[in-house]
């Protein structure tokens, strides 16, 4: 299926820094719950399935890209309030994406 660029400019994906990754015990799948600094757009919580290759403590301080603009999601007791983005493995494991280089909080994806 086809988009346009309008459809695509309507998408805000942004560069976020993990600055917190908590268990979420209540999800189905193992996952964490992420708080992330996306700068001028604010602080945003995420849970995310990501157990699989990152540990907590190597999540802080990672830069992932996200899109922000997507009503909040609800999982379990949580309110998902963005969706980080990754690229699924052979197995469905999620690699994070994540910027080459430091970019500061809240820089827009084009």
């Amino acid at each position: 299926m086809a988009i346009t660029w309008d459809d695509f400019e309507k998408v805000d994906m942004r560069a976020g820094t993990i600055i917190s990754a908590e268990d979420f015990p209540k999800a189905r799948k193992p996952s964490y719950i992420l708080t992330i600094d996306f700068g001028e757009a604010g602080m945003r919580k995420s849970s995310a399935q990501i157990t699989h290759f990152y540990s907590k403590e190597e999540l802080i301080g990672l830069q992932v890209i996200a899109v922000i603009n997507f009503p909040e999601k609800q999982i379990a007791n949580f309110f998902s309030q963005c969706l980080v983005l990754g690229v699924y493995t052979p197995e469905k494991e999620v690699v994070l994406l994540s910027p080459l280089q430091k970019i500061h909080n809240g820089a827009k994806v084009g």
